[in-house]
């Protein structure tokens, strides 16, 4: 299989990039359900109504790519299958939300769990080991394992969708977290776990051409929770059946919207006492997009907006990249790994506290070459 991924990659991008085009083209029929008409929450960045279901084109690219796993004979088609199956929960849930917008947080994570139940029971995708040799006693200990697999799996699927804030922020950062575990994957020679690492590779940059930088569709929460579950999957399944992969690989490649989202909720809990799960506008990418990309806070046209919007995307990019790149490097090495945890943990809160705290480093403000209109 390992000769043959470009054409998984290349399946899943196209029929993504086919079936977004087609939402994009259309929009005009279906923006009264599908569009975001909501500009004035605390999270609400975006110019105008843009629809929000292209999760649509990433799961018929991964679909794509499945079926034509199975349709080759390829062993691996019949696993991507369950995969698939065991994802529609998940997705499910955040594409309801997306056209009735009647699906709460709380039904959408609880599908999510049992969507990981689903791949625990079909697949034997489960925590099995951590590296640390106390908590693998306790991890060894099965009902354990597995609500802390449902924990984990439920809690990085609503990470991917914490992020999801500005264009190509949440699809940038999956994608290379996608590649992270397709390179580790081919290391350990894992024909599974990479053929669907790439499609759902594929399935992003399919999408991505139309969300950056002009956000003509957002991932919605479908796109993000099916991300967020096939990351968590790909990820646990590549340690579960690789001895050599560390499971701190596993944390360190996703750390950047887990971090995300736990450090979200002290914020909300224990600095601000109010309820964890509420929304507000202090993310670390509405501070960046607010205190960083100042140049164009006097301009309001949609053309300013956007551009300030998708300049906002990169330095999280960059962000992420940190935890990417040595986990890449280092994948079987636990110790190198949680250094590299604190070192991240570390640098996100040192960036948080002095963009909160108006100490924002002159070399990360970017005034954009022009003076805002009044």
């Amino acid at each position: 299989m390992i000769d043959r991924w470009p054409l998984v990659m290349v399946l899943s991008a196209a029929m993504s990039f086919l079936v977004t085009l087609w939402l994009v083209w259309t929009a005009g029929h279906h923006g009264t359900h599908s569009a975001d008409h909501d500009l004035s929450g605390p999270q609400k960045f975006h110019a105008r109504p843009v629809p929000r279901v292209g999760g649509l084109g990433l799961a018929l690219g991964l679909l794509a790519a499945t079926a034509w796993m199975c349709l080759d004979g390829q062993p691996e088609g019949p696993l991507a299958a369950w995969l698939l199956l065991c994802a529609l929960p998940a997705f499910g849930s955040g594409f309801l939300e997306d056209v009735t917008k009647k699906v709460s947080a709380k039904a959408r994570l609880y599908c999510t769990m049992a969507a990981a139940a689903l791949a625990v029971w079909l697949m034997e995708s489960v925590i099995s080991r951590s590296g640390i040799s106390a908590l693998d006693v306790v991890i060894g200990f099965a009902p354990v394992a597995f609500v802390l697999t449902l924990v984990v799996v439920g809690g990085v699927a609503n990470s991917v969708n914490i992020i999801d804030g500005f264009n190509g922020l949440a699809s940038m950062c999956s994608a290379l977290i996608f590649g992270a575990i397709a390179y580790v994957a081919m290391q350990v020679g894992d024909t599974f776990v990479l053929s669907m690492a790439l499609a759902c590779l594929g399935a992003i940059l399919g999408f991505f051409v139309f969300n950056y930088p002009a956000g003509l569709i957002f991932l919605g929460d479908g796109g993000a929770y099916l991300l967020g579950f096939m990351m968590a999957e790909l990820a646990l399944l590549l340690v579960h059946r690789n001895e050599a992969v560390s499971p701190m690989f596993a944390l360190l490649v996703c750390v950047y919207p887990i971090f995300e989202t736990g450090f979200s909720m002290y914020r909300r809990k224990v600095v601000r006492k109010m309820p964890s799960m509420a929304a507000d506008g202090i993310h670390l990418h509405s501070l960046i997009y607010r205190r960083v990309m100042r140049w164009a806070a006097g301009d309001r046209t949609p053309r300013a907006i956007t551009r300030r919007n998708s300049m906002t995307s990169p330095y999280l990019w960059a962000l992420c990249s940190l935890s990417v790149v040595p986990a890449v490097l280092f994948w079987r090495h636990t110790g190198l790994l949680l250094l590299f945890l604190l070192l991240f943990g570390m640098t996100y809160v040192a960036m948080y506290a002095s963009i909160v705290r108006f100490k924002t480093p002159k070399w990360l403000v970017f005034r954009g070459g022009r003076k805002p209109r009044r």
